[in-house]
């Protein structure tokens, strides 16, 4: 990773074909850590009653250039979207009122656990996940799951012992030296021939993701005129509808809702039906677990342009690696530092990071033609943008005022107060689970065209 986020994003691009991307040009000097102060994510970052941490700031140049790319793109295939970085990186925090854990996430779910050569981060976000840790340290109980994990993994190397954890499908992951070495957060392979006639105010966006990653990408890409149909499992809906309900709601209004059962031959050929119609796919799911539905993209024969995002942990190579968005920010070396050692930076920071660039992979690709399935690696993302250089203008001070803490920028001149993460305003409800399904069952061959009546 160079320190030039402009060479960077065309990096990624040419992986798509040939972009012809215009950078973004700034009307006066910047400070990507005063962004991290203003985007609520540095007073998610640090010890619960320490200074919040200014590591990893520099971050938001890189950002910034990819919601640049972003608005650009999504410009020339539909309309044009812009992002607000606070908005994306706080929003689940924001909604929440989450606040600082240090090495706990800040949502709970997630701990840094030191271990005998460096630290570990291991995700219990699941009951079953609590379930196994006697197992995972093979005792028959355990009275404190998080302590006696602490205690396993001082003595153990922090590779090895993820590597122990993760046999048992619970997330873990290392903390690495250095940032992985990645040239593109994506992999990219062709699916099918290019349309470049296909626009998003015309494309159909069928979401099979849950959770935060992939609703994200589809609320981008609903955003640029797509019409976004939410898919879930009546046996299994999406976690995230027991969540906070604004949260919710911010990610999937105006969407339709399609929910059938995906274990009966019905309900996986009408979801087969959904697939192929649809202009754009997302799915966050192990590759199994599609194939065993028969829904793998390799199933299907797709039609001109079709562009299909698949999100998973580690990319479609490692398809046994789950990950959530605390770990795999953790995989690719996307912390904060506080007094040396890591603590947890923003909220699953992994998740909104690889929702946007997932959202801009599926823009790039269309304003190409499409016909591409693009791999998306959360691990990857976090590590992009982990690899982001220092600020080469000095130390940046934080301070306390009467208003709060305070970041000093002394050669520009310039001061920022820490915010908090910011609310999300949702642009309406999100429709009850299965709320359009018969609709577009019935609606039959005309699915693509005809948008949703709301």
């Amino acid at each position: 990773m160079t320190g030039d986020p402009a060479g960077t994003v065309r990096r990624w691009l040419r992986t798509l074909g040939d972009i012809a991307y215009v950078p973004a040009v700034p009307t006066s000097p910047g400070c990507p850590l005063l962004d991290w102060a203003a985007s609520g994510a540095m007073a998610l970052s640090g010890e619960a009653d320490g200074p919040p941490v200014m590591s990893p700031g520099p971050m938001l140049s890189l950002l910034g250039e990819v919601g640049h790319a972003l608005h650009r793109l999504s410009a020339g295939v539909g309309r044009p979207v812009r992002i607000d970085p606070g908005l994306l990186l706080g929003a689940r925090a924001g909604a929440m009122g989450l606040t600082p854990r240090g090495r706990t996430s800040a949502g709970g779910a997630t701990r840094l656990l030191r271990a005998a050569d460096g630290w570990c981060a291991v995700t219990l976000a699941r009951p079953d996940d609590i379930d196994l840790v006697p197992a995972m340290l093979g005792r028959a109980h355990v009275a404190d799951p998080w302590q006696e994990l602490a205690a396993a993994v001082r003595d153990a190397g922090a590779r090895e012992f993820a590597t122990h954890i993760r046999m048992f499908g619970v997330p873990a992951a290392a903390l690495p030296r250095e940032p992985p070495v990645v040239d593109a957060p994506w992999q990219v392979s062709s699916i099918a021939a290019p349309d470049r006639n296909l626009r998003l105010e015309r494309a159909l966006v069928v979401d099979f993701s849950s959770l935060w990653a992939g609703p994200l990408c589809a609320h981008l890409l609903g955003r640029a005129g797509a019409r976004v149909v939410k898919v879930e499992s009546t046996r299994r809906p999406d976690g995230a509808r027991r969540g906070n309900r604004r949260f919710f709601d911010w990610l999937h209004a105006g969407h339709e809702s399609f929910a059938v059962d995906f274990t009966s031959a019905e309900g996986r050929a009408e979801l087969a039906q959904l697939v192929r119609a649809a202009d754009v796919v997302i799915e966050a799911s192990r590759p199994r677990a599609l194939a065993q539905l028969g829904l793998a993209p390799e199933e299907f024969d797709h039609r001109a342009g079709r562009v299909w995002v698949s999100i998973t942990g580690y990319g479609r190579g490692r398809p046994d690696r789950v990950a959530f968005g605390d770990d795999a920010a953790v995989a690719g070396g996307l912390v904060g530092r506080s007094d040396g050692e890591p603590v947890f930076c923003a909220d699953a920071i992994a998740d909104p990071l690889t929702g946007l660039v997932a959202a801009l992979g599926a823009v790039g690709s269309l304003a190409c033609g499409g016909g591409q399935l693009i791999d998306v690696s959360m691990r990857d993302v976090a590590a992009a943008f982990a690899a982001c250089p220092p600020v080469d203008h000095g130390p940046h001070p934080v301070r306390t005022e009467a208003t709060g803490k305070v970041v000093d920028c002394p050669v520009l001149g310039r001061t920022q107060v820490v915010l908090p993460p910011l609310a999300p305003v949702p642009g309406g409800t999100a429709a009850a689970m299965g709320a359009d399904t018969g609709r577009i069952l019935r609606r039959g061959s005309p699915l693509r065209t005809q948008p949703a009546p709301r």
